[in-house]
């Protein structure tokens, strides 16, 4: 939730869908209801961490009529969404997310980050400790999503 409100607090619109036992993994279509709410918006960009992020990218995959771009966090490309697309960041230090990509374009390293300090729920078992802060990794976060945004012109 932190991050998510840093990235209000740029005025892009955010919104965070509740999953069943807080796992995207069983609710992969959620967006969908979501999109229906808000017929107003003109621009869905889908985003997600860990798991959440491989569930946006099947959700992108499966609706690339419907959604503008993914912005995947500790995360890689699952299905078939193109990487011109996709905004991917991870932390230098979560490598299993690094072996898998197997794409350059829009990808961000943060130096020192590491994969739970996307989130807000403390240290993940087997994830390297990171060395920044999580405020450090999360303003990074949001200023590289920020400009990712700005250079599609839909912020």
């Amino acid at each position: 939730m932190p991050l998510l409100d840093q990235i209000r607090r740029t005025g892009i619109t955010c919104i965070l869908v509740e999953m069943p036992f807080n796992m995207a993994i069983f609710d992969s279509n959620a967006a969908e209801g979501v999109m229906e709410q808000f017929p107003e918006v003109e621009h869905w960009y889908i985003a997600g961490h860990s798991m959440g992020g491989a569930m946006a990218s099947q959700f992108a995959s499966n609706h690339p009529d419907e959604v503008d771009g993914l912005i995947l966090l500790g995360a890689y490309i699952y299905g078939d969404y193109s990487p011109a697309d996709t905004l991917t960041v991870y932390g230098s230090l979560n490598q299993s997310v690094e072996d898998k990509l197997d794409y350059t374009e829009n990808v961000v390293e943060i130096a020192g980050g590491n994969h739970a300090q996307f989130g807000n729920y403390g240290p993940q078992k087997g994830d390297a400790p990171a060395t920044i802060s999580a405020e450090e990794q999360q303003k990074q976060t949001v200023e590289v999503i920020e400009e990712f945004l700005s250079s599609r012109n839909a912020a």
